[in-house]
């Protein structure tokens, strides 16, 4: 355990990961491997075909692309340092390497959660108002929306980082994994009550956005229940995948902070935290492939292209 000699202050963490035996480490490492190289094709193909596909250039697709990159980034920024620590002893990530991490991650899943909101205002102007739907997500609109989601996952991201990283860390120093930001303000040596109610306020805020994302799709419902042919409705088979991509999203993220109590163990808490850091965006592709025609179409548009080609 390194100490700083002037301040007695954690200069390193130390990752405990998942405390198995050596023979179970490796196939933990060769899952965890499996499921981190399936988010890279996964996500890069779904920009891929995108970008190809001139029939998906449409506002749902420019937030879906941005989705697949998103999951791309912050899964990269924990995947191989987890990686590394199911086969080298050597645990440790300096403060400011945590710090660093922290940052990131905490853009990439703030940004996604504000993106998925937009997504679910995507779909309710889409499907409640197709009339004026070219102007309210006009392309304009659209770069906007975006940029103003990361913008809110780059201010979560500076507070959250500045509040948990302003505590002083002195004896204990080790993490039980990467993401949690409970798990921080635990091996802190002060006061702990203004981390914790900002960390409250920002779960707060994944309420609330929670709630947008519900009645968005109430309104839908509504809507839908109202469309007399199956054409019409067929229109709205593009909000199945979402739905169930925000589903899992936003219910791991609030069992891991909006109450963080309510997770006892250390061991579920890291199983959660997997789910939504690796195995979330492992799905996100495999979600918005396998149930929208769409995306199956263009992606045999862009398989005979290439061969064509050849």
């Amino acid at each position: 355990r390194k100490l700083n000699r002037n301040s007695s202050e954690v200069t390193e963490f130390i990752l405990l990961g998942f405390r198995t035996a050596s023979d179970i480490q490796i196939i933990s490492f060769l899952f965890f491997l499996l499921v981190y190289m399936v988010i890279v094709v996964g996500n890069i193909s779904m920009i891929i075909v995108i970008r190809m596909d001139s029939r998906l250039h449409t506002p749902m697709y420019f937030f879906l692309r941005n989705l697949s990159y998103l999951d791309l980034c912050y899964s990269t920024v924990i995947a191989p340092k987890a990686l590394a620590t199911f086969l080298s002893k050597d645990k440790k990530i300096s403060y400011n390497g945590r710090a660093a991490q922290f940052f990131s991650f905490a853009l990439c899943v703030g940004t996604e959660g504000f993106l998925l909101a937009v997504m679910a205002y995507d779909r309710f102007s889409a499907i409640c108002s197709p009339f004026l739907y070219p102007v309210r997500m006009s392309q304009q609109v659209c770069v906007h929306l975006v940029i103003g989601s990361y913008i809110c996952g780059g201010i979560n991201s500076m507070v959250q980082t500045g509040f948990t990283f302003s505590l002083r860390f002195c004896v204990e120093n080790r993490l039980d994994h990467f993401c949690d930001v409970p798990a921080l303000i635990k091996i802190s040596c002060v006061d702990r009550s203004v981390n914790e109610m900002v960390l409250f306020i920002l779960s707060s805020l994944i309420i609330v956005t929670t709630s947008v994302i519900l009645v968005s799709y109430a309104y839908i419902l509504s809507t839908v229940l109202k469309i007399p042919s199956i054409h019409g409705r067929g229109k709205t088979s593009t909000c199945s995948p979402h739905i169930t991509l925000v589903s899992l999203f936003y219910e791991t993220v609030f069992f891991m902070y909006a109450q963080p109590g309510a997770i006892s163990s250390p061991e579920k808490s890291k199983i959660i935290a997997v789910f939504y850091t690796l195995i979330i965006p492992m799905l996100n592709p495999l979600i918005y492939s396998l149930r929208n025609k769409e995306v199956k179409n263009a992606v045999k548009r862009v398989l005979l292209r290439k061969v064509s080609f050849h």
